[in-house]
Order: structure tokens, then C-alpha cells, then sequence
């Protein structure tokens, strides 16, 4: 049984399988999440409704928080098969299955096939990476990209090639009009470091300095870049490369900060449940000074760990720019990490997490202070009471007979990456995305049957403009409208003073509908 095991783990039907269930099944069945998904979604049907495919606008209003390939494709996507969740996200899905593809396939070249298959079965089953990979924001792609531009990096180091120096800057072009200068940072940083630490740093700056090269990203970056300013002016460069880039770095947005160590404590995290293989792997960084995949490998790791614990905005897949090299590493030294119980710990963890999710969650709800929160919590805790409680207590039992299976370390992990893939694609994530968002598109669904305008009320949900199909402001209602309230918003709301009338017509946590009706009106 063993060695079918194995066999399985080493072949191109496994690493199938794994994006089968990590990446594609059932993309399109749970609501768009606000505020990320909402917002790129709404941007771009706001593009394919104004017929502006220039400039970026999100509820009539530029948006400047990335560049504009990403919602070329989304439109495209919609084109072809309508305003749908699975229009929207497809790119981000097949973005993320060719991610997987280049990793296996460069991998295979200069490894073997069985490394090559783990490699790819680590990155397919990566708790973080299936989560973006089937989310209609810009991650997938700027990762693929990322992928190819430094996979292409060290096979010219290896192998001087026209072709592919010329690949190079394509992908940097391309990766800078998904998401800007971190497409080309990291490349340029990691092949200068790699190829100094080589004595051959002229030969890197003839390669990065190539006015064929640079003619090619310029190419294919500068078109769009002229167009938006004619479109609008210099508030694009202010708000993006000023604001998302300079700003972003030197001090935290939106709240999103942390320490120096916040990624050393995040890595493990993020590609559950193989966070335990990730940290037994360390002790084959004295192989970097010998092996040039492995030194290129890690540097490529902690350039963009270095990078980002000195930025001041820190979101938790900013590592997974670095992170693709790593899955080769720990599929390269998979026969040497033998710790169960660093092995299998922070997947533990997560089980147990799992597991008690209806408890948890009733805690929460009555530790919340808002009511917004603890109506959500409350929703979570009676949508993981019952049989889906059930279903996870037995995962969690399963997980503890992978544990105690007599194979190496390596294969019960990804068996257990398997059990946590099918889990959270088939029960976590859609229940999850139903108590967070299944009131809100039922909201704007009922509201686009009746055909009735919307306005917000003291919130901003871009979701809630897609389904609906409008463009959604904040601003006092006209009789004949109705308003969009959050459930706890709306004894406020109902309490104002206000010369019409108000009568809820649809209500489902988090969302009510409020109609606003002259006094005396039927």
C-alpha cells in the first residue's frame, strides 16, 4: 500500500487531483467577499457598463489601489460568459492552476519527477495559496508571474539563452501591470544578490541593463500608462505609486500592521497544514553554500521575508511572493525531516480549530462588542452546529490515524493536505462565506428583482453594487428607493427622524432592506 502511496504522490494524476479540489471545486458557488473580491468585482463591472477600459473606478470614483490587468481579464471573462461569480473569478483560478504547472515543470527540469509532483502538490494544497487561487483579486497572477519571471531568471543563469532573457522582461511587464513594482523588485533583487554571491555581477548588470530587454517591458508597460494619464491626469501615479507603494511601505494602512517577526510567525501559517515540513527543513540551508538551486532558492525566501518585515503594511500573502522556491525546497529534502511532532503540530491546531468551530464562535459572540459581530459569530455558531460539527470532529479523527500511519513524515502530510483541501473547499470556506456574505447577495438579488435603486446607509459593501448591478452611494434615500442597513445600523436608522416613511421589506443577517415611501403612500 505504501508504495502505491508513493507512486500516487509522484505522478501528474496526484498533483490533478490536488488543484481539482484545492483550487476548482465549487469556485463559483460561494458569494463574492467583501471588501477585497467586492471591490476588484465592482471596478470591473463598472468598467464593462461605462465602456471605459482605461481608467480604474469603484462606486463612480477612481480607484488607484492597483494597475489594470486584472480587470481586463475579469471583463474578458464576463464578456464571454456573463456577470457571474464564476466569470469573475476564473482568471484567478486558471492564474493559479498554471502557477502550480510552472512550479511542477521547472521543478521536474532540474530535480526529478517525483520532487517535482511534491513541489506541485505543495503549492496546490497550501491552505493560503487554494484561498486566493479561487478569489477574484490580483494574487494568483502576480504570483504566477513572479513564478516564471524567476524560474526563467536561474535557467538563463544556467543555460544563457536569448529566449529566455527575453521571456524575462515580458513577465516583468506583465507582472507590473497586475500589481506594480513588486513584480519587478523581487527578480531584480534576488538575481543581483544570486549572481554577486557568484562573482558575476557584470555579467548580471549587462543582463539587467539590456536596452532590447528593457525596450520589451517598457513595451508593454508604457501604452496603458499613457492612456490613464490622458484619462485622468497625474491622480493614478499619486494614488498608486505615492499612496499603495510609498505610503504602504513606510507606515501601515487600513490597520494593517505588526512587528518585525509578524512573518516568521505567519510563514508556517499560511501554507497549512504543512506548516510543521516548513520549519524542519531550516537545517538544510548549509547546502546553499554548495548547491546553486538551494542558495537561489533561499535567497529568494528571505529577500522578500527581509523585504516585507520592514515595510509597515503587512498582510499575511505578501510571503507567498517568496514562497513557490520554498515548496521545491521542502519536497527536495522530504526524506529528511522525521519530527512528528513539529511535523504534524500546527496541523493539529487547526483540526482541533475546525472541530470546535460552533463553540468558538459562540465564545466569540459573546465576547464581541458590536452587534454587527456578535450577529455574525452567532450565525457562524448555528451554521457549524449539527452535522457539520460532525463532519469535522471526523476529519479531525482521520487526521489522527494519518498521524499513526506507518509511512514517512512526508506522505501523511499530504495525505493530511488532501483532507484539509477537500475540507475547507467542500464545507469550511462555503458556510464561512454564507454567515459573512449569503445576506448580503440575497439583499441586492431581492432588490434587482423588484427594481429598485439603492442607497447605502453608513457602510460601503462593493458586493452588494455587483449582484444588484448599480452603483451604490451613501446618501439620504428618496421615496421610491430603498436603503441597504447592516443589522446593527438599524435601530439607529429606523429611530431617526425622517419625513417619510420606512418599512423593512427584506431582512437576512447582516442585511436589511429598508423601503422609503412618502406618508400616506400604498
Amino acid at each position: 500500500m505504501m508504495q502505491r502511496l508513493e507512486e500516487f504522490f509522484s505522478s501528474r494524476a496526484a498533483v490533478v487531483l490536488a488543484v481539482a479540489v484545492a483550487m476548482v471545486w465549487g469556485f463559483w458557488s460561494a458569494p463574492l467577499y467583501d471588501l477585497d473580491e467586492g471591490a476588484f468585482t465592482e471596478a470591473t463591472r463598472e468598467m464593462i457598463a461605462s465602456g471605459n477600459y482605461v481608467s480604474i473606478y469603484l462606486n463612480g470614483e477612481p480607484r488607484h489601489d492597483k494597475p489594470i490587468l486584472i480587470y481586463w481579464l475579469q471583463a474578458g471573462s464576463v464578456h464571454l460568459f456573463g456577470l457571474s461569480e464564476f466569470a469573475l473569478r476564473l482568471p484567478s483560478v486558471l492564474a493559479g492552476l498554471a502557477w502550480v504547472w510552472v512550479l511542477f515543470a521547472f521543478a521536474r527540469r532540474y530535480t526529478d519527477q517525483p520532487t517535482a509532483a511534491v513541489a506541485a502538490l505543495l503549492l496546490a494544497l497550501s491552505l493560503y495559496v487554494g484561498l486566493i487561487a479561487r478569489a477574484a483579486v490580483a494574487d494568483a497572477l502576480l504570483n504566477l508571474y513572479l513564478a516564471l519571471a524567476m524560474f526563467d531568471i536561474y535557467r538563463h543563469f544556467q543555460r544563457p539563452s536569448r529566449t529566455l532573457h527575453t521571456q524575462v522582461f515580458v513577465w516583468l511587464g506583465l507582472g507590473f501591470l497586475t500589481k506594480g513594482p513588486v513584480a519587478v523588485v523581487f527578480p531584480v533583487l534576488v538575481s543581483g544578490l544570486f549572481y554577486l554571491s557568484y562573482g558575476r555581477w557584470r555579467e548580471w548588470l549587462k543582463l539587467a541593463l539590456d536596452p532590447r530587454g528593457l525596450l520589451i517591458f517598457v513595451a508593454i508597460v508604457l501604452p496603458w500608462h499613457v492612456a490613464v494619464y490622458l484619462d485622468t491626469g497625474w491622480a493614478f501615479f499619486e494614488g498608486f505609486y505615492l499612496d499603495h507603494n510609498i505610503n504602504r511601505y513606510s507606515e501601515p494602512m487600513e490597520g494593517h500592521g505588526g512587528g518585525i517577526f509578524y512573518f516568521l510567525l505567519v510563514a508556517p501559517l499560511i501554507i497549512m497544514p504543512f506548516g510543521g515540513w516548513f520549519l524542519l527543513i531550516f537545517p538544510q540551508l548549509r547546502n546553499a553554500l554548495s548547491r546553486p538551486l538551494d542558495r537561489y532558492l533561499w535567497l529568494w525566501f528571505f529577500s522578500v521575508l527581509a523585504v516585507f518585515s520592514l515595510s509597515g503594511t503587512k498582510l499575511p500573502h505578501y510571503l507567498l511572493y517568496g514562497m513557490s522556491g520554498v515548496f521545491l525546497l521542502m519536497a527536495q529534502y522530504r526524506a529528511k525531516i522525521h519530527n512528528s511532532w513539529i511535523g504534524f503540530a500546527p496541523a493539529l491546531l487547526l483540526f482541533a480549530l475546525f472541530a470546535a468551530l460552533p463553540q468558538l464562535f459562540g465564545y466569540l459572540a459573546g465576547q464581541a462588542d458590536r452587534l454587527y459581530e456578535q450577529t455574525l459569530f452567532q450565525a457562524g455558531a448555528e451554521r457549524f452546529t449539527g452535522w457539520p460539527q460532525a463532519v469535522c470532529v471526523v476529519a479531525l479523527m482521520l487526521m489522527v490515524a494519518i498521524v499513526f500511519l506507518r509511512t514517512a513524515l512526508w506522505r501523511r502530510l499530504l495525505l493530511l493536505g488532501f483532507l484539509q483541501a477537500l475540507l475547507v473547499a467542500v464545507l469550511i470556506l462555503p458556510a464561512v462565506m454564507e454567515v459573512l456574505q449569503g445576506g448580503v447577495k440575497a439583499a441586492a438579488l431581492f432588490a434587482r428583482q423588484h427594481g429598485k435603486d439603492l442607497v447605502f446607509y453608513r457602510t460601503f459593501q462593493p458586493s452588494v453594487s455587483v449582484y444588484r448591478e448599480q452603483i451604490i452611494r451613501r446618501r439620504p434615500a428618496r421615496p421610491g428607493q430603498w436603503v441597504y442597513v447592516r443589522v446593527d445600523r438599524l435601530d439607529e436608522f429606523l429611530a431617526q427622524p425622517s419625513p417619510f416613511r420606512k418599512e423593512i421589506v427584506f431582512s437576512q443577517p447582516p442585511a436589511t432592506l429598508i423601503a422609503i415611501e412618502e406618508k400616506g403612500s400604498d
